[in-house]
């Protein structure tokens, strides 16, 4: 069974960083990608970043790219979402996923089944 736990967030103020973490177990997959998601309150969720493990190619939406990067450590079977220049729109529930084998785009909400339970970040003015 696939089980995704986040860590890493907290409260902060605009311009601040941190670093989020999703330890992943149970894969079975010999190739997956992993992916940030985040969750505003009375929005959907929407793809932050995804990375594919084996070729370690990534991919950003265009509102964090250049202010946050993914990255996977394969001993440790984890996931990091660094994140600089915090904004306040940038305040969500941010949840990571995990996919074998992708149908869709690699930030598409769609392309993904299993999912964390989530790591609350908010950005203050």
């Amino acid at each position: 069974q696939v089980q995704l736990v986040e860590s890493g967030g907290d409260s902060v103020q605009t311009g601040g960083s941190l670093r989020l973490s999703c330890s992943v177990s149970g894969v079975t997959y010999k190739t997956f990608f992993m992916a940030w998601f985040r969750q505003a309150p009375g929005k959907e969720r929407e793809g932050v970043a995804s990375i594919s493990i084996d070729a370690g190619n990534t991919y950003y939406a265009g509102s964090v790219k250049g202010r946050f990067t993914i990255s996977h450590d394969n001993a440790k079977n984890t996931v990091y979402l660094q994140m600089n220049s915090l904004k306040p729109e940038d305040t969500a529930l941010y949840y990571c996923a995990v996919e074998g084998f992708l149908l869709g785009s690699p930030l598409a909400l769609s392309s993904y089944t299993h999912w964390g339970q989530g790591t609350q970040v908010t950005v203050s003015s």
